[in-house]
């Protein structure tokens, strides 16, 4: 009697055969990123003012330059303790009969009255487009804004759930394929959307398949490679989402209109459906299914492919029979059995807490560089660097020091340089922008070490509803993001800071009380989260068990 893991020993834990499947699933990882958070290309917000036809046609007569018009036109406004032009109201004058001449240098309009612009805007953003200049979402209208990343988190939210269920009920690989191509499909009709309303419509059908999608992507490598792997294989797959974050600003400064930038980050998810002929379904998932003969073909494939023999005295290896000592589990996943137990519901609610602290920090520091001012395109580059990093360390730890110490140091870290950085003065520029650099990079480490986290510490029967129901909390922390952002920068431009620091310091607060999954094996049943000793000391009581049986006239390639 064997575990799964054990013919991985055999069979090949990270050889050729993985090495393929783990490059095709890193590469779903990439165009994601421009699905989470391009908001800040195809919703950048540059400075606008009124637009007014007499004005223009009297800056075209008499040479105005534009700064020159606009302190003609414009009241000042108070923005971050300075007086800037307004960029919603504009003095009421009639240009037509005003005493104003070409030659007015500083006339004196404080006592005229103002008035909301009248004319719709101009924008400081020529030869770009994004839908906030096409569509006008400014000023009373800003908060549509929010709206379009809070639509495709409302996706996000259910389509993580139906995959989630899907995938443990159906299969990793058919889970896959169909939110791959309902990505595509509903990625183009996002690009041709008409008006804003049925743009929010799209973004909510859009990211229904794009999250369970990765998801499934990633439960499906974590479960064919050996136990010693998993967490390479785990931040690697999330380190190529850092590398579409590089690739998305230099698309977003090449391609002006955030429409064909939609189309850009949607072109990947077709390519993907050729995956159906390059990746197998998990032969974990098959054994919990009791499919038995799928999975003994696919470990075959494995085997030959990785070039390793299965030492089975000269005969086929076979899966023949499945025992299971945890009666009460059950080939159906159930959300009852995320909740039903101590241990498991410990684990859904800490880890559900930390996917919405990761969200909301992490995505509230990227558009965070959306309204900073200065080269949106650098900063955003120079941001997403910060990341890689995060991988390396959180490779160089987990192992030697184990999860949880990392974990819940990352959010420390995190919370820690939020309040800093809240807290300098803006004339300490770059002592402010290490911290904020330092803050970024231990979202980032909590936020990847959350996912595969998350995937130990749940059974492979309800591994992927696990994983894709905690994540939801990082749905409405992205739902609840660009709100707290957006909407109480303009109270305090630093306001924000203060909220993600205070549930970073939570979260890592609550890790603590998780327990160390370094060096187990993944648990098959809910026994094995509920008596982690009984897991560690006899792995008889596994519920998936390969029955080695020699088959006579067997003569099978890659067996001796």
């Amino acid at each position: 009697m064997t575990s799964f893991d054990d013919i991985l020993e055999e069979a090949g834990k990270f050889g050729r055969f993985q090495k393929r499947i783990f490059v095709l699933m890193c590469m779903l990882s990439m165009p994601w990123a421009g699905v989470y958070v391009g908001i800040v290309f195809q919703g950048f917000t540059p400075d606008h003012w009124c637009r007014d036809s007499a004005v223009a046609e009297r800056r075209q007569t008499c040479g105005w330059s534009l700064e020159h018009t606009r302190r003609l036109t414009l009241p000042l406004d108070n923005s971050s303790g300075t007086l800037q032009p307004s960029t919603c109201t504009q003095f009421d004058l009639d240009w037509n009969s005003t005493e104003l001449t070409c030659d007015t240098q500083t006339p004196n309009l404080n006592r005229t009255s103002t008035r909301a612009c009248q004319e719709g805007w101009e924008y400081d953003y020529e030869g770009r487009q994004s839908f906030v200049t096409e569509f006008d979402l400014v000023c009373s209208d800003s908060w549509w804004v929010d709206m379009f990343q809070l639509s495709v988190n409302v996706g996000f939210l259910i389509g993580s759930i139906a995959i989630g269920y899907l995938a443990d009920r159906f299969g990793r690989k058919i889970s896959f394929l169909v939110s791959s191509l309902l990505n595509g499909i509903t990625g183009m009709v996002v690009a041709l959307a008409p008006n804003y309303t049925s743009l929010l419509v799209f973004r909510v059908l859009y990211g229904f398949g794009v999250k369970g999608g990765w998801v499934a992507g990633y439960v499906l490598i974590t479960e064919i490679v050996g136990v010693e792997f998993r967490r390479t294989v785990g931040v690697v797959y999330q380190m190529f989402f850092s590398v579409g974050l590089l690739i998305l600003p230099l698309l977003a400064y090449y391609i002006t209109d955030w429409r064909w930038l939609q189309v850009a980050i949607t072109v990947p998810y077709f390519i993907f459906l050729s995956y159906y002929w390059f990746i197998p379904e998990s032969p974990r998932w098959l054994l919990s299914q009791n499919r038995k003969s799928q999975a003994v073909e696919i470990t075959e494939a494995m085997a030959k492919e990785n070039k390793m023999t299965l030492p089975v005295g000269g005969k086929r290896l076979r899966l023949c029979t499945l025992s299971d000592n945890n009666t009460g589990d059950s080939t159906t996943a159930s959300f009852m059995d995320l909740i039903r137990t101590p241990n498991m519901r410990k684990h859904t609610l800490i880890l559900s807490y930390n996917w919405f602290t990761s969200a909301v920090v992490y995505q509230g520091l990227i558009m965070r560089l959306g309204i900073l001012g200065g080269n949106v395109y650098i900063d955003f580059l120079i941001s997403a660097m910060v990341e890689f990093p995060a991988a390396l360390l959180i490779l160089l730890t987990i192992e030697r020091i184990g999860r949880r110490l990392p974990f819940a140091t990352a959010n420390i870290v995190a919370g820690a340089s939020c309040f800093i950085t809240a807290f300098l003065p803006d004339s300490m520029f770059w002592i402010k922008t290490t911290v904020a650099c330092i803050g970024r990079l231990g979202i980032t480490m909590a936020f990847e070490m959350v996912v595969f986290i998350n995937t130990e510490l749940y059974p492979t029967v309800i591994r992927n509803l696990g994983v894709s129901v905690c994540s939801t909390l990082c749905d409405i922390g992205g739902m609840v993001a660009p709100f707290l952002l957006y909407r109480l920068a303009v109270i305090w431009l630093e306001l924000p800071l203060i909220i993600f620091g205070a549930l970073a310091f939570v979260a890592g607060g609550l890790v603590l009380m998780l327990p160390e999954t370094r060096g187990l094996p993944l648990p098959d049943t809910i026994d094995d989260i509920e008596f982690p000793d009984r897991q560690v000391s006899n792995t008889k009581f596994t519920p998936q068990r390969l029955t080695l049986l020699d088959l006579t006239n067997s003569d099978s390639p890659g067996y001796v």
